[in-house]
């Protein structure tokens, strides 16, 4: 109760933010908080096992903490998804991902940086909900414990398609340099953290758990 209760206030926090401090209708402010508290969350989620393995503590294939930061991240991130594609085309949704009937492409799939950003952040969201779905003691012993890690190490890709997403979106919508040093920050604390991790499982390989 305690890790949920300061992931809620947190997420609270950082979507207040976006509402008193950003531009644009509610929305969009909403929107913007969720993907920042959704990216802060696996920030955090996948430097975890690093600060484990720097602080020379047991690194358990799966930790309560580790896993309810990435509940929230999930569901944060869900909720951006939601939330943002009523933003534009309302009323028709189907168009972050389908061409305009006006630019005559080639085939039906919106394929332009804008249709890109949102494919990349449709397969992130699809994948943490995935994610979720197996983030129980339960499903760890159904699918044993090999299997189950295979399954979560898909976080990793889920990083780069985040990140992908959140460059495109920076790019599209001009981003001011305060959003811009944010994003890059958590993008630069997920490389690192799994950098320095790396070396760590490297420089110890007697270690049971190396996944960082």
């Amino acid at each position: 109760m305690r890790h949920h209760l300061s992931c809620a206030v947190g997420a609270g926090l950082v979507v207040a933010l976006a509402l008193g401090l950003l531009p644009g209708d509610t929305r969009t402010r909403v929107s913007m908080g969720l993907a920042y508290a959704a990216m802060l969350a696996l920030a955090v989620t996948l430097s975890l096992g690093t600060v484990n393995l720097l602080r020379r503590r047991p690194n358990p294939v799966s930790a309560d903490l580790r896993r309810d930061i990435g509940l929230w991240a999930a569901f944060l991130a869900i909720g951006h998804t939601a939330v943002g594609l009523t933003v534009h085309f309302r009323g028709t949704m189907a168009l972050y991902f389908l061409a305009p009937p006006e630019q005559r492409l080639p085939g039906p799939v919106r394929l332009d940086p804008f249709g890109l950003a949102n494919h990349l952040g449709l397969a992130a969201a699809l994948l943490l909900a995935g994610l979720a779905l197996i983030s129980s003691d339960a499903a760890l012993a159904r699918l044993g414990t090999h299997r189950w890690k295979r399954w979560q190490r898909l976080a990793y890709p889920l990083a780069v398609l985040t990140m992908l997403h959140g460059v495109v979106y920076q790019l599209l919508e001009s981003r001011g340099a305060a959003l811009v040093g944010l994003f890059a920050g958590l993008g630069l604390l997920i490389l690192a953290a799994q950098g320095i991790g790396f070396r760590q499982v490297r420089s110890a390989p007697h270690r049971s758990e190396r996944s960082p």
